[in-house]
């Protein structure tokens, strides 16, 4: 009904007649107010985001009384905070988050409320509301946070507090952003960071134009060249051969920049480098040329981190060390043709901050390489820490003491009183607008926001009021939180179980894997669209439908039918199928073609020294979105085979092992 009504409250904001109207829709008159007041909070929230204050005083004078009318005056104070004097809008803001005081609505308010005070440099009144924000994770607001805590600093604390926002810097994807910059700034005032090491860490996470600013902080630099280092580092380097050791630190970017795209020839450069560089400064640049030739699985990266030596990842200046570290574990894990660098494995990962060695696949991955030096007794100690975890290296530490997968609830279902208790929730009332309006992303936040802090029984009873209202996404999110008491069904979920076994039997597919793959692929929202542009549950895209529909002789399929619950189905087991043939009917590589393409899939087995267990081939995947992907659907596949009492619940046994095979080509999308 609001596709069809799009069109009407589109053809309205043109100043189309009315009686123009009356044909394209069939609604009752409140139906049709409901609607055009929807379209008006889009079309307000469109012009929001574009910083057009008149087009969205228009739309918002219609939306007092609508159910997301706080987003409305949230909009309004953004766009005030932009261009309107403090004294004429802090107050006013301040209201707002009283008013709104508890909701996720405040929180964000109070978030670019703070983000206006850092750029202000309004540092008493960042202070005061900087403890209050719940959602800290915006990357700008964590460096005008450090660099208010800096700027207050004294005596002996401002070193510690200086080498705290150097680490942040470091570790930030996003360090070219204004409050990054702006903490860059103070720390280059006060030389508490060099110029040169903000350059490298620039370039190296592609932020090439904001490293160039850095120009101006170094003395009687030559510009030209620096930049001619950062944009065409292979030339500067072929250029300037002779003498990187007198042009040593724009040497060193060069190489940086140059590692991003092609680490062999950076290697070459670095050989000529290195005898003019400190050993923290050898092992920052080897760090990154194997870091980055490890993530392209190239062979010769476990050479380039044994060149680095022991301050890989832990030298100052690295830039993004927790990455560095990681890649070096999978390196070592990849290994050469006499198997995996188990020591490299081991040691690589003690040298990991606490926080990152922490991590359930470093907890795994570090027992492992315990067992591998028969240390088991070490080993199993860690692996029991990790081992009641449904993922994925909790079932692969459980299977290492052989402890097979119950699939018992230990939850009692909630009851309706439960259940009726979130009924009246206005954030769930809201979220409940946005999936209306096709704002996923919007709503999911209001929905996990009103599950902070709330107690086991108070969780399960979210995740039936969301499975009564068809949000399976929502109810597996409250399910997930659980801490005691485990509902394995609303955490696992299989709606449509009929329809799905049909399909999937028609493919010849375990059904186990099939729900597993939908449980990552869309959590079971029907109508799910990506930001690239896949549908449905099993998340086609147009061009895929279109080519398995050929493929299977459907020759009614149209595409406005991918969203439908059995042509979605068939044509998703269908192409499952053939990517499953494909790739030599292993599910493991079948489930990284699905999300990444059949020749990615094809390219990383090619790449393999060796054949690898496939919990390494899995750890060693590229991409970071396929790798989680990856290994969440054959986690999920093996719970989903416990509950349905059928299918193989070994993890182990599921993954097998991948051997090399030349890629070739094939016509699957």
């Amino acid at each position: 009904m609001l596709r069809a009504v799009v069109l009407v409250a589109g053809a309205l904001s043109l100043g189309l007649a009315p009686a123009l109207l009356a044909p394209v829709v069939a609604a009752p008159p409140a139906a049709l107010a409901s609607s055009q007041a929807d379209e008006a909070f889009l079309a307000a929230r469109d012009a929001a985001l574009a910083g057009n204050r008149d087009r969205f005083e228009a739309f918002a004078a219609r939306l007092r009384d609508h159910v997301l009318a706080a987003y409305v005056d949230l909009w309004r104070l953004q766009l005030r905070l932009r261009t309107d004097a403090p004294a004429r809008v802090d107050a006013d803001v301040s209201a707002f988050i009283a008013r709104h005081a508890g909701t996720y609505v405040a929180d964000r308010m109070r978030l670019e409320w703070l983000l206006a005070l850092g750029s202000r440099r309004e540092w008493a009144a960042f202070e005061r509301e900087w403890p209050h924000l719940v959602w800290n994770d915006d990357p700008q607001l964590r460096c005008y946070a450090a660099l208010a805590r800096y700027q207050r600093g004294e005596g002996g604390a401002l070193d510690e507090l200086a080498a705290s926002a150097r680490r942040l810097l470091a570790a930030s994807r996003d360090a070219g952003g204004e409050g990054c910059w702006a903490l860059t700034e103070a720390l280059l005032i006060d030389e508490r960071i060099s110029p040169w090491e903000r350059m490298r860490a620039l370039v190296e996470v592609n932020q090439p134009a904001v490293a160039k600013r850095l120009v101006a902080w170094l003395p009687k630099s030559d510009s030209a060249s620096i930049a001619q280092a950062i944009d065409r580092p292979a030339s500067w380097l072929a250029a300037n051969e002779r003498r990187l050791g007198s042009e040593r630190e724009t040497a060193r970017v060069a190489v940086a920049r140059l590692a991003r795209d092609d680490p062999q020839q950076a290697a070459r450069f670095a050989l000529k480098l290195e005898p003019h560089l400190t050993a923290p400064a050898r092992a920052q640049m080897w760090g990154r040329i194997a870091h980055m030739a490890a993530y392209k699985l190239a062979p010769e990266a476990l050479d380039w981190y044994r060149r680095g030596g022991e301050l890989v990842g832990v030298a100052p200046e690295t830039a993004r060390a927790d990455e560095v570290l990681e890649w070096q574990v999978r390196a070592a894990l990849r290994g050469d043709a006499d198997g995996p660098d188990w020591a490299m494995v081991r040691t690589t990962i003690e040298r990991m901050p606490a926080e990152l060695r922490s991590q359930p696949a470093w907890i795994y991955w570090h027992a492992r390489a315990l067992l591998a030096e028969g240390r088991s007794s070490e080993a199993y100690v860690s692996l029991r820490t990790i081992a009641d975890r449904l993922d994925f290296y909790g079932r692969l530490a459980a299977e290492e003491f052989e402890r097979p997968l119950a699939p018992a609830s230990s939850a009692q279902p909630p009851s309706e009183e439960e259940v009726a208790a979130w009924s009246g929730n206005p954030g769930f009332a809201r979220a409940l607008k946005f999936y209306e309006l096709g704002l996923r992303a919007d709503g999911n936040r209001e929905w996990n926001w009103q599950l902070r802090g709330r107690s086991d029984r108070e969780l399960l009873a979210a995740g039936e009021y969301a499975r009564r209202r068809n949000v399976y996404d929502r109810m597996i999110a409250a399910s997930e939180r659980t801490r005691t008491e485990i509902d394995l069904e609303s955490r696992y979920p299989s709606p449509h179980r009929d329809r799905l076994m049909r399909h999937a039997a028609a493919a010849g597919l375990d059904p186990a894997w099939v729900y597993g793959l939908i449980r990552q692929e869309s959590r079971f929202i029907p109508d799910a669209r990506s930001s690239a542009g896949a549908l449905g549950l099993m998340q086609l895209m147009p061009a895929t439908a279109r080519y398995v529909a050929r493929r299977v002789g459907m020759n009614d399929f149209k595409p406005g039918r991918v969203t439908e619950l059995d042509v979605n189905l068939r044509l998703g087991t269908q192409y499952l199928r053939l990517v499953y043939d494909d790739l030599d009917g292993h599910p493991l590589l079948a489930s990284a073609a699905y999300n990444a393409g059949p020749m990615r899939a094809r390219a990383w087995r090619a790449a393999l020294p060796r054949a690898v267990e496939g919990a390494i081939f899995a750890e060693t995947i590229p991409f970071n979105e396929t790798r989680d992907y990856v290994k969440k659907v054959m986690a999920n596949a093996v719970v989903y085979a416990a509950l349905f009492g059928r299918g193989e619940t070994s993890l182990k046994t599921r993954l097998g092992s991948v051997a090399p095979k030349a890629a070739g080509s094939t016509d699957l999308p």
